[in-house]
């Protein structure tokens, strides 16, 4: 498979599938409490994506390649959970962390974005885990613009993860994203500066990395379930996304609404 190139057609059919991607987290930030089900999280995105949105939930009964249909409308990836965590009917705790990972399909492009919840009050190794994702994510981001390479975007991330003594996920990486949920190119969040892929305008991808708070070590859930993966040591996992467009002068979110977390300060800077 090949990188694609999005035009302004693409470019603007893309901006409102990850505007409104953005938009279910906003819509979910208020039912996330004690508890509360994931499955009941996963209902309410359903509903809200199909029927106030207009759009599809790209992640249900997407087999990614693989036998197993995903079964649910948004993955919820909770505590030692790195990724694809399906919605159950467990209640969440206080002290829980979470990540709920969207893709919103609307006229056929695809938006894509997770954010990390705290429910109740977090302790403080969880806040610094979640916090420190979020700045390496940005990290990665700052890094985007023609003529840089994808090396670049892991290396900067690898660096700043581990300098702060966590560890980051190595099998599981951003990804291009346009028609198609999952394109070229594979965005890595370790590498060398100067390797991989150049950036090129047009070029849309996402930056999402999974950082432990233990080892990067990560195997199958206990669950069997064909998806969910967790920290081969139980520490805790935390994990950010945006959808991001390479652009002439740079880089644009596209993954953006009006309950998104604020960049970092040395973003804004």
């Amino acid at each position: 498979m090949t990188i694609t190139y999005k035009d302004e057609q693409g470019i603007a059919g893309m901006r409102v599938a990850g505007k409104l991607a953005s938009e279910v987290l906003d819509y979910l930030t208020p039912f996330v409490k004690p508890g509360v089900t994931t499955n009941a999280l996963d209902k309410l995105a359903h509903d809200y994506i199909t029927q106030v949105q207009g759009g599809i939930p790209a992640p249900l009964n997407y087999t990614g390649g693989g036998d197993i249909p995903y079964p649910k409308s948004i993955c919820t990836s909770v505590n030692h959970q790195v990724c694809h965590g399906i919605p159950n009917d467990k209640p969440l705790k206080k002290g829980d962390t979470m990540n709920i990972d969207v893709t919103v399909i609307k006229d056929g492009w695809h938006g894509d974005t997770s954010r990390m919840f705290g429910v109740g009050e977090l302790s403080i190794a969880a806040k610094r885990l979640s916090a420190l994702t979020y700045d390496a994510m940005w990290i990665g981001i700052a890094q985007v613009k023609p003529g840089a390479h994808l090396g670049d975007i892991g290396a900067a991330i690898q660096k700043f993860s581990e300098n702060n003594g966590f560890s980051v996920v190595r099998e599981f990486c951003g990804h291009g994203i346009g028609r198609i949920f999952h394109e070229e190119p594979q965005v890595l969040h370790y590498g060398k500066p100067g390797t991989l892929e150049e950036l090129k305008v047009g070029m849309t991808f996402t930056i999402e990395p999974m950082i432990n708070l233990g080892k990067k070590e990560i195997k199958d859930g206990p669950e069997k379930d064909g998806w969910t993966i967790v920290t081969k040591d139980h520490s805790l996992s935390a994990q950010w996304e945006h959808t991001i467009l390479v652009t002439p002068t740079g880089y644009e979110v596209l993954t953006l609404s009006a309950g998104s977390p604020p960049p970092p300060a040395f973003i804004t800077s």
